[in-house]
């Protein structure tokens, strides 16, 4: 069974860092794409970061490139979203994803990924 868990999330004051950390377990990591998405408040989910299964290639929205990172440790079922600059918007919930398919991911198809729980990610300005 596939099994997310999302940790890091908390109260950050806008400029402010936080680390996100996904763990994986239940399957096969090589082959398998993760990444972040994320849905504020009222707001539709949004595609936020996906890395590759080898963690060689990774694509950030638009929104956080430049202030957020995605990276995979080598095991392949560790991911880490390491977000600076951090501004008021980017209050939301985030969540792991995981999938054949970082396409999937990028595009939110959900029949094609895993999710997590989430974890609560709070901007003060």
């Amino acid at each position: 069974q596939v099994q997310l868990v999302e940790s890091g999330g908390g109260l950050v004051q806008a400029g402010g860092s936080l680390k996100l950390s996904c763990a994986a377990s239940g399957v096969p990591f090589s082959g398998y794409a993760m990444g972040w998405l994320r849905q504020a408040p009222g707001k539709e989910r949004e595609f936020v970061a996906a890395v590759t299964w080898a963690g060689i290639g990774a694509n950030h929205a638009d929104s956080v490139k430049g202030r957020f990172t995605i990276s995979r440790d080598n095991a392949g079922n560790i991911i880490t979203l390491q977000m600076n600059d951090l501004l008021p918007e980017d209050t939301a919930v985030y969540y792991c994803a995981l999938s054949r398919s970082m396409g999937a991911i990028q595009t939110l198809r959900d029949n094609l990924f895993y999710r997590g729980k989430g974890t609560e990610v709070t901007v003060s300005s």
